[in-house]
């Protein structure tokens, strides 16, 4: 066995290990996900179909809010898509690191998403030929994916088989768990001030506007507010 060889497999075996208990941990959210979708008044079936193919915890967290808020479907749809717009950025970043092509390329934007991008993104791209970096993604990509289903699948079943949710206070419990989601991702003044912004901006069109269209104010803000600086710091 070569020098590179015998380096690669305990590098190999660390990112494999770190994907798994990204994928355990991101896993809790999905049942609360699965339990609130099914709060919403979705079927089991919709639920799991948005983890299956929307498979982005912000994105689903906001459309079920705004359908539980008394939002209407297109309105839940274009806030969910806003707040996934971020993926796109994801990837073209992680496009020429992974090389993918064909049907494989396809699996690879399903993906992207924030925990896949940072593994991708925190090894050393010229580690081991790039495998490092590409490992990274895929094994934290699939981790997450699968054990994000089954626990939507989880709570979803959970939640059916007590009754009314509501009885239980678990529709209260969508602000909570898109915060949770959302608060990890702050990382910068910048941030906090979008957050607490656009939070703000939610709080006060509220008594004013149809449910739904506040949410969609603030995710419309939050991403002016990245283009701009953006721009300013490119």
């Amino acid at each position: 066995m070569n020098e590179a060889a015998h380096d690669w497999i305990p590098a190999r075996n660390e990112i494999v290990r770190n994907a798994a208990s990204i994928g355990i941990a991101v896993a809790m959210y999905g049942v609360s996900f699965g339990a609130l979708g099914t709060t919403t008044g979705l079927t089991i079936p919709q639920t799991m179909a948005l983890s299956l193919l929307m498979f982005t915890g912000a994105s689903q967290f906001t459309l079920v809010s705004t359908l539980a808020s008394g939002g209407t479907a297109l309105t839940a749809v274009v806030a969910s898509w806003l707040m996934g717009t971020r993926n796109a950025a994801y990837s073209m970043r992680m496009t020429p690191i992974l090389k993918a092509k064909g049907p494989g390329r396809l699996v690879a934007v399903q993906l992207t998403i924030d925990e896949s991008t940072a593994m991708g993104l925190a090894q050393d791209e010229a580690a081991f030929e790039g495998r490092a970096s590409r490992l990274a993604f895929w094994a934290t990509g699939l981790s997450v994916y699968l054990l994000w289903n089954l626990a939507t699948f989880i709570g979803a079943i959970s939640v059916s088989s007590i009754g009314d949710p509501k009885s239980f206070g678990l529709d209260a419990a969508i602000a909570a768990g898109l915060f949770a989601l959302v608060w990890p991702q702050i990382k910068s003044r910048i941030d906090l001030s979008v957050a607490l912004g656009g939070a703000l901006i939610a709080l006060a069109l509220t008594p004013f506007v149809s449910p739904g269209v506040p949410v969609l104010a603030a995710a419309i803000v939050s991403i002016i507010v990245g283009w701009v600086t953006g721009k300013q710091l490119s």
